[in-house]
């Protein structure tokens, strides 16, 4: 099966990808409705799993059918839920179902989700993750036993360009690299300059980087980020710009204009940008439109 993604990627071509939060529940109705309004404009479509750890119908199956509508997925994997055995064979079982994009992450602790006595499990870390990505596309597994039938894997992870240690971070990504992403989605980004600032220092050579967009809604929505989304700032300028907008009643016009911006100012800085639209997916087409990407 042709993937889509990583040929836009490997052909240096500015790739858009977004991402949609499988429902509580089996009514796939609205995330039908938003992956067929962004099937036109963008490379692929990220699947949550269990975002915040709030249970929701896993994303693998909600792939499935998102290929059946010709709509090009990448599933989220964490680490909060599952051990090594299991991860490996929902790889193998995603790869069966013809999946072929995945990115790995920690995972929200279940302390903070919506069942909180949950055991949470952690046995492999991002990198180990991605480790047993990359043996299940050689050809074994983690414990080497060979596989009858190699999967097919485009892999990737996560990277946050405004990290307060940025050494740190860097020193992470390069390790995650190290243990086969080939592409990077990173936390919001708000100054064009702090990407060029990561990709410098990073070092990323043909891996990825999608830089992520954020769309503000609202002055009080920039604030709440600062306030409590580590590796995220929205400048100054941009939460007066976006006051001044309030006060004439364009505020959401305001945020719209920002996210062109961003998205107009990071072409030839990476490979491409990740939108999460947070409920205003329907903006996307015009954010692309007016950025010329689209």
């Amino acid at each position: 099966m042709t993937n889509r993604l990583e040929e836009k990627l490997r052909s240096r071509s500015f790739a858009v990808t977004t991402e949609l939060t499988p429902p509580k529940g089996i009514d796939l109705t609205d995330l039908y409705a938003k992956a067929e309004l962004l099937k036109p404009c963008v490379d692929a479509v990220n699947l949550t799993e269990s975002p915040r750890a709030r249970m929701a119908i896993e994303p693998k199956s909600v792939a499935r059918l998102l290929l059946d509508r010709g709509v090009e997925p990448i599933v989220q994997v964490t680490a909060r839920d599952r051990n090594r055995i299991a991860v490996q064979a929902d790889l193998l079982g995603a790869a069966a179902l013809g999946i072929g994009n995945f990115v790995f992450m920690t995972g929200d602790s279940p302390k903070n989700g919506d069942h909180p006595d949950a055991k949470p499990v952690f046995d492999l870390t991002t990198v180990e993750l991605l480790g047993a990505a990359r043996a299940l596309a050689g050809g074994h597994d983690l414990a080497g036993n060979e596989l009858k039938g190699t999967p097919r894997l485009f892999i990737g992870a996560t990277a946050n360009p405004g990290a307060q240690d940025l050494a740190k971070e860097v020193d992470n990504t390069r390790r995650k690299i190290d243990a086969g992403a080939r592409f990077l989605q990173t936390q919001a980004v708000f100054d064009v300059a702090v990407v060029e600032r990561f990709v410098a220092a990073a070092g990323l050579g043909d891996t990825a980087l999608l830089a992520g967009i954020i769309p503000l809604k609202s002055a009080k929505m920039a604030g709440w980020l600062n306030a409590n989304v580590p590796g995220i700032r929205v400048p100054d300028e941009l939460i007066a710009e976006m006051q001044q907008a309030a006060a004439a009643g364009r505020e959401e016009q305001a945020g719209i204009e920002i996210a062109v911006r961003l998205v107009r100012g990071l072409q030839g800085v990476c490979s491409g940008v990740h939108i999460m639209a947070l409920g205003w997916e329907a903006h996307v087409p015009r954010i692309l439109r007016e950025s010329g990407v689209r």
